[in-house]
């Protein structure tokens, strides 16, 4: 048994706790069973704690990638209607506490700290469970959103969706965002078994949104949806919905969309974020709406337009600085990298471009490898903060064997990246991606004046 802190009254002894706890995301192998992932012993810690999430209204979100993206709209669509909104994401890029937001204020230190103290008496007592990192932290969440009455919660689920922590609630409307592969170890190795997975978030009675799937995907939604008995209602299928991309001198590069249905019609709204892909997540987020219309909920095309317009996330083709002209994204397989290449062709001017990768040793490298080398003019690769980093050298050798672009490795990202400012010009781009450890790396050490 791990042993536990005693009395928690300060942060510092909050985050000593809940570093205490088994953290399945720092670990390379976790079977992905209902041993590891048991929802029974994430519902007795809930009732220890007077099952705060039943005590909130949420909309709950899977998928494989988008996820982050298409919460943050559906949460910041909900605030600008006048509901008090929170918001459960993960995982961090430098502070624990970007996962537990509400109305766009992340939870305080010293509200954090209580919570740690009201929890941990209920891990003691449940101390044969060995409550998990995320299982407390999740905890942490419903908790933080019942007492600060918030009107609904999005909530992003953490893996895969079937047997995942959060997969206790009955939320007003469930969504999943594109599905691809990713985690395959734990989920399974087609997209059949990833989607069976996801699926496993859906309810009865309460409608189910997606966006266009590949027609294996779409086929185990629609039997998962109709087994559990609730309407699965796709975007661009069940849903009217279109866009286009636009650009002028004043904003640039940009893609509005529209979409159609009996109880709501939004036209022309711009998607707050750059990449085709986001098109689709935005997609979601307004279907989402649109079913929380269906359900009684006072959200007008115009707090819709605002909550677009007011939508920041860190970590998606983020601008980390101007000279040397340098974007981080966390994308972190293979359709993610895709998109992201995609995304930085259709709204980036550069000459070149120099990316510094590093992923988890347990990804897709090969299709990450095949992607990157589609867009790159140079790769270097380094190391990620996580015992499950692969090694870069291992890394830049596979690359070479599958393409002729420049390459080589670097143990740390403060060498990628001295190398990769010694190759670039004015006109050139240097991007960091493959893994949310190495992006959230480097906002650390850009804050701290290190990334030079």
């Amino acid at each position: 048994m791990r042993r536990l802190p005693g009395a928690i009254r300060t942060y510092a002894a909050a985050l000593e706790f809940i570093n205490s706890r088994p953290n399945f995301e720092k670990l390379a192998r976790v079977p992905y069973n209902e041993n590891n992932f048991k929802l029974a012993r994430m519902l007795r810690l809930l009732r220890e704690l007077d099952n705060p999430h039943q005590c909130i209204k949420t909309v709950h979100v899977a998928g494989t990638k988008g996820k982050g993206s298409t919460c943050a709209m559906i949460a910041e669509m909900l605030r600008q209607a006048g509901y008090r909104t929170g918001l459960y994401t993960s995982p961090h890029f430098v502070d624990i506490r970007e996962r537990i937001v509400v109305d766009g204020e992340m939870i305080s230190q010293a509200d954090f700290t209580r919570l740690m103290a009201r929890i941990a008496p209920a891990v003691k007592r449940l101390e044969r469970d060995e409550l998990t990192f995320f299982e407390v932290l999740t905890a942490a969440a419903f908790l933080y959103f019942a007492q600060r009455k918030v009107d609904l919660a999005v909530i992003e689920t953490g893996l895969g969706g079937r047997l995942d922590s959060t997969n206790v609630i009955k939320p007003e409307v469930c969504a999943i965002t594109n599905i691809s592969y990713d985690h395959m170890a734990q989920l399974g190795h087609t997209l059949e078994q990833i989607a069976e997975e996801k699926a496993g978030i859906f309810k009865p009675g309460v409608p189910a949104i997606t966006c266009w799937q590949p027609h294996q995907v779409r086929r185990v939604l629609r039997r998962v949806a109709e087994e559990k008995g609730c309407e699965l209602r796709i975007v661009g299928e069940d849903l009217e919905f279109s866009y286009r991309f636009e650009s002028s001198r004043a904003t640039g590069p940009h893609i509005r969309v529209c979409m159609s249905t009996p109880a709501s019609r939004f036209d022309h709204l711009r998607v707050p974020l750059l990449g085709e892909h986001q098109a689709h997540n935005c997609g979601i987020a307004l279907a989402v709406i649109d079913a929380l219309r269906r359900r009684g909920y006072q959200i007008s095309e115009q707090a819709a337009i605002d909550g677009l317009a007011n939508v920041r996330i860190e970590g998606r083709l983020e601008i980390l600085r101007e000279a040397p002209r340098t974007v981080v994204d966390a994308a972190h397989n293979a359709a993610s990298i895709a998109a992201l290449m995609r995304a930085i062709g259709q709204n980036i001017s550069y000459d070149s471009m120099v990316v510094i990768f590093g992923c988890a040793a347990d990804k897709d490298i090969d299709g990450m490898l095949e992607q990157i080398q589609l867009g790159a003019d140079k790769v270097i690769f380094t190391s990620i903060p996580s015992p499950r980093s692969a090694d870069p050298h291992e890394l830049h050798t596979r690359f070479v064997e599958k393409s002729a672009k420049m390459a080589q490795a670097a143990d740390t990202l403060e060498e990628a990246y001295r190398i990769a400012r010694s190759c670039v010009t004015r006109e050139d781009l240097i991007c960091i991606t493959g893994s949310v450890y190495l992006v959230g790396q480097a906002k650390r050490l850009h804050a701290a004046g290190r990334l030079d």
